[in-house]
């Protein structure tokens, strides 16, 4: 019976894994961003192309109204005024429903919108998906896209209270880079 039993937690183990394994490739600096269609938290559907000609702070998070991700979020917005004088615009993304996107941006009074990816593919596509069968959710990744929509910069370990700032001089960098 034991022997049983670790069979079966060791081939759920295999399972999670290989799903874990499938969440995609995250894509490189300088190819082209993989477009998307999402709706955000008042219904409105958005695309890549919507942000053609602005650098686009494309952010992947795990859940609506969790400390880490609420830090980051309210991060981002105290750093608007910021973001939006160096040309740039922040998305979140994550697989949560708009129901619980208003609410969290309601709740923090987000002035970005919060895309709704219930179908977890967009999220795979950036290779920011976390599959453990039955649970699915973003995982805390970040891409800055420049304005001909090209992947300029992949965040993938992202520390919450420093985060948007680091985007920040991320971005005076690029632009800076970018005049001469």
């Amino acid at each position: 019976m034991k022997f049983l039993l670790l069979l079966g937690l060791f081939a759920t183990l295999a399972l999670v894994l290989s799903q874990m394994a499938r969440a995609g490739e995250l894509p490189k600096v300088g190819e082209a961003a993989p477009d998307f269609n999402l709706p955000d938290q008042d219904g409105k559907t958005h695309q890549l192309h919507d942000f053609a000609g602005k650098w686009l702070v494309l952010y992947f998070y795990p859940k609506d109204d969790t400390p880490g991700c609420t830090q980051e979020a309210c991060a981002f917005r105290d750093d608007m005024h910021k973001l939006t004088a160096l040309g740039a615009q922040v998305v979140g993304i994550s697989v949560d429903d708009g129901v619980s996107h208003a609410e969290f941006a309601k709740k923090y009074h987000l002035p970005f919108p919060l895309l709704a990816d219930k179908s977890t593919e967009v999220a795979a596509r950036y290779g920011a998906l976390m599959n453990l069968g039955f649970f699915k959710f973003a995982k805390r990744y970040t891409f800055l896209i420049d304005p001909q929509g090209r992947v300029a910069k992949v965040y993938q370990k992202v520390e919450t209270s420093k985060h948007s700032q680091q985007i920040i001089e991320d971005l005076k960098q690029l632009i800076e880079k970018g005049n001469k």
